[in-house]
């Protein structure tokens, strides 16, 4: 078993890195804004599920392959960048059929899980984030390193499960919020829409390795 101080020290360091606004958190904002509390919140259930087949790759060895791959890695990251310009595209399309519908949006429960399934899945900076971050907290004396690697990816998708889901929950009650205003309403839908085609842009214009 790894030292309980190796996993203290990587508890605060993965809330820190949580906290500041990402690719997920941006993804789950949009998706709240563009569909309520509940699609955000399925979002980033479905987003957590998709990262845990990285942290089983990091965990055996694969995450480094595919961090040293330029093709590799390329080719996850313009999947997952043009799935987020597509998500993007249909909110925006769709923006007007969910005025009056904040509290409960059209868009069913497995749809929104598999959707942000993908986004996760397809995410190429989850496993470089892993293959750089996750080996440092090892005690290659306390045990098998790729449990203690398997254990730290889980742990690290737990903590981003539950403030993932506050975004989300924020997002999503300021949408309510506006929901008094159909003209507002399917402004915040359509503003969420550009949150997702504006992320998968910059995720498909950055560097092969950024």
């Amino acid at each position: 078993m790894m030292p309980w101080e190796n996993v203290a020290a990587f508890v605060v360091a993965s809330v820190v890195i949580i906290l500041i606004p990402g690719p997920s958190v941006l993804f789950v904002v949009g998706r709240s804004i563009a569909l309520g509390r509940r699609a955000g919140v399925l979002s980033v259930v479905g987003n957590a599920i998709g990262t845990v087949p990285a942290v089983v790759a990091v965990a055996f060895g694969v995450g480094a392959i595919v961090a040293s791959s330029v093709v590799a890695f390329t080719a996850l990251k313009i999947a997952g960048a043009l799935y987020l310009i597509y998500l993007g595209v249909q909110a925006i399309r769709h923006r007007r059929e969910r005025v009056g519908a904040a509290s409960t949006p059209a868009v069913g429960t497995r749809r929104l899980l598999r959707q942000g399934f993908i986004v996760g899945l397809t995410n190429p900076k989850t496993i470089a984030f892993f293959v750089a971050v996750l080996p440092q907290f090892v005690e290659p004396a306390a045990g098998a390193v790729w449990a203690q690697l398997l254990v730290l990816g889980l742990i690290f998708q737990a903590l981003a499960l539950v403030c993932d889901s506050a975004w989300a929950l924020a997002a999503g009650t300021a949408r309510a919020w506006f929901a008094t205003s159909p003209r507002r309403m399917a402004t915040m839908s359509g503003t969420g829409g550009v949150m997702m085609i504006g992320l998968g842009g910059t995720l498909a214009l950055t560097g092969a390795k950024s």
